[in-house]
């Protein structure tokens, strides 16, 4: 221990006249002995003053804080010292205790700024707490009814930053305007029919033993389908660029953004269409060639114009996706046709009701999805003059999406009664029909506000891919076939089983239950 001379300790002086007057000016000179320092001139107490200095005001706003272990942390990390007590409160009284705040000033600025935002919601003034959940409010809504760009917009936006004469730019930009995921969706629903169709037993080959289809046909389906909807969609663009630049969904169209001229799209439009409609013509047979030349028309002659006349354009949109199943159906039937093959055995004969069925399967099917669509983007429609119910007529909006979402129950149920299928598809499509149907009374209910808009357009997005798998899943007689496949048995020989058992059958009932009476009696006679 070191031991201070009297008259240098820091205690005040008793008697100041026995001490001379430069003695007095050299004790006011001397610093602190050595190895010692001054409290005030230490790291933790310089760190304080100067956050004391800085946030003067915050801890004034702080004193009535409601969160009081929060308050003990701030006050002490102002103060240069870090409550253990807090600190072992905070971390469950497990592992050491912290560092001083000098050596964790990330933590001093995080609890700064976390006193700072609450104080301010604390302190916030009515007018401005209501005008801050309208905003919040509106960036909600905004979320909910933002929608992901669609293809077309993705591949203008790749075919603009390419060279201006490269053949990608130009493979990009014709990609755009034919809108390949509306087109896939069409060719989809059309093969999914075209497979479904139940094949006559007589045209199995013996080797394979399985009804079947002509590949090429289906070759041919496909190709001519996708073509026909490209063209149908070139058309669509070519004749309302004007009103596809006021909205967000369509202002980066490729004749939008100038990537092609307008004679450009229409030779394009043009040439799909005659390259589609002959394909289906040659490949396939005239009846479908008819529906898809008809299918280009309605679309682009009769539902785009129709848009910004009245609201039964979703009508005429609906038929429009329900002529593509009909065309898969046909392109079957051609091929199993026993007569002529015209166009009245293939549209309405005995037949014809599986492909009538599917084609409203999908006409049913646009407005739980269109209508959930339009919702989310119905302020635009109304700013670019197109006439939609969901803005329209919100409520009935709602209501015909619930309506036509029922109908998928009856349509999957006669889909199985007319042999098209398995009972089983009318068991295991009514469980994705309910999801939809239970997502359209959401919307229906809460006028599409709450995120059911957005829930019923993932429903209907998701619904028609699962429908399609299941019904070609349980196509008729699919299952049978798989079991004497598994088994090794064939057709044959299940029919020639089949045989002979009606055949025991029928001797057995052919047979006298009893002999007649008398006949014991003559034999025992002639004995």
């Amino acid at each position: 221990m070191i031991l201070r001379p009297p008259l240098l300790r820091a205690s005040p002086l008793q008697d100041t006249g026995s001490v001379c007057l430069r003695c007095l000016r050299k004790i006011s000179r001397s610093g602190p002995p050595p190895g010692r320092r001054l409290l005030s001139t230490t790291t933790p107490a310089k760190d304080a003053a100067v956050s004391s200095r800085s946030t003067r005001a915050a801890f004034k706003k702080e004193y009535f804080w409601a969160n009081g272990i929060l308050e003990e942390a701030i006050s002490g990390a102002r103060r240069g010292v870090w409550s253990h007590a807090v600190a072992a409160q905070a971390r469950g009284n497990q592992g050491p205790a912290p560092p001083t705040l000098h050596q964790q000033p990330k933590i001093a600025q995080a609890l700064e700024s976390t006193a700072t935002a609450g104080n301010e919601i604390a302190n916030e003034l009515p007018h401005r707490r209501r005008q801050r959940l309208r905003e919040e409010a509106k960036k909600q809504a905004a979320s909910e009814t933002d929608i992901r760009p669609d293809a077309s917009a993705r591949l203008s936006n790749t075919a603009q930053a390419l060279p201006t004469e490269s053949l990608r730019r130009r493979f990009f930009t014709y990609l755009a305007l034919s809108k390949p995921q509306l087109s896939f969706l069409i060719v989809l629903t059309t093969a999914a029919t075209y497979a479904i169709y139940p094949v006559p037993t007589l045209l199995a080959p013996s080797v394979t033993d399985t009804p079947s289809l002509s590949t090429l046909t289906l070759l041919f389906l496909s190709t001519g389908t996708a073509l026909a909807s490209a063209s149908a969609n070139a058309f669509n663009m070519l004749f309302e660029p004007a009103h596809d630049a006021k909205m967000s969904r369509t202002r980066n169209r490729p004749i939008v953004r100038g990537l092609i001229n307008k004679q450009g799209a229409l030779l394009f439009a043009i040439a799909t269409g005659c390259t589609g409609v002959v394909a289906l013509y040659y490949g396939v047979n005239p009846t479908t060639a008819f529906l898809g030349a008809l299918n280009i028309f309605i679309y682009a002659g009769c539902y785009t114009p129709m848009k910004r006349v009245s609201v039964i354009n979703t009508w005429v949109g609906a038929i429009v996706g329900g002529i593509p199943p009909l065309m898969g159906w046909t392109a079957a039937a051609g091929q199993c046709a026993t007569g002529g093959g015209t166009w009245q055995d293939l549209l309405f004969g005995s037949n014809s009701i599986g492909g009538w069925l599917m084609g409203g399967l999908l006409f049913a099917w646009q407005f739980p999805h269109f209508n959930a669509l339009s919702w989310t983007i119905r302020e635009e429609y109304k700013n670019a003059g197109y006439r939609m119910l969901a803005w329209t007529n919100p409520r009935m909006n709602g209501r015909v999406a619930l309506r036509y979402s029922f109908l998928m129950f009856p349509i999957c149920f006669g889909l199985a009664y007319t042999g098209v299928t398995d009972w089983g598809f009318a068991v295991t499509s009514s469980f994705i029909n309910g999801w939809m149907t239970y997502q359209a009374t959401r919307f229906w209910w809460y006028e599409g506000q709450k995120g059911t808009a957005r829930g019923l357009f993932w429903a209907s997005v998701w619904h028609l891919p699962i429908v399609l798998v299941l019904a070609m899943a349980h196509k008729k007689g699919l299952w049978e076939r798989v079991w004497r496949s598994v088994t090794g048995r064939s057709a044959s020989e299940e029919d020639e089983e089949a045989y002979w058992e009606d055949e025991e059958v029928e001797e057995g009932l052919s047979k006298p239950l009893h002999k007649p009476i008398g006949q014991d009696t003559l034999s025992a006679g002639s004995k």
